[in-house]
């Protein structure tokens, strides 16, 4: 049987915010600030900052601009956070999961 409280193995890999993950694979090649991004995306580089910064989470709006912005498909940075939170929330419950049994069809 295979039990969800591995998540909480200290030897998986981190889980990335969405925030991290925009300014990694995406701002850093670019070498695009957070005022420059901001200003493209007309929005407060604060907004994006605290993005980046895993402060905030992303939103459906940023999400738009910033899809349009790379060129993405809208919905791509909202994904990326939802599998954030959904990993986090699994590691938290730490295999309460477990211990609730499925409902018979």
């Amino acid at each position: 049987m295979l039990r969800s409280s591995t998540t909480t193995d200290p030897n998986w890999l981190e889980n990335e915010h969405v925030g991290r993950l925009l300014a990694t694979e995406l701002m850093e090649p670019l070498e695009l600030s957070a005022a420059a991004l901001a200003s493209a995306l007309q929005v407060p580089v604060e907004q994006v900052i605290a993005v980046i910064e895993g402060e905030t989470a992303m939103d459906a709006e940023l999400d738009l601009r910033l899809a349009r912005y790379f060129g993405l498909s809208e919905g791509f940075f909202l994904r990326l956070q939802i599998r954030y939170e959904l990993l986090e929330a699994k590691r938290a419950l730490n295999g309460e999961l477990d211990r609730i049994v499925p409902r018979a069809a």
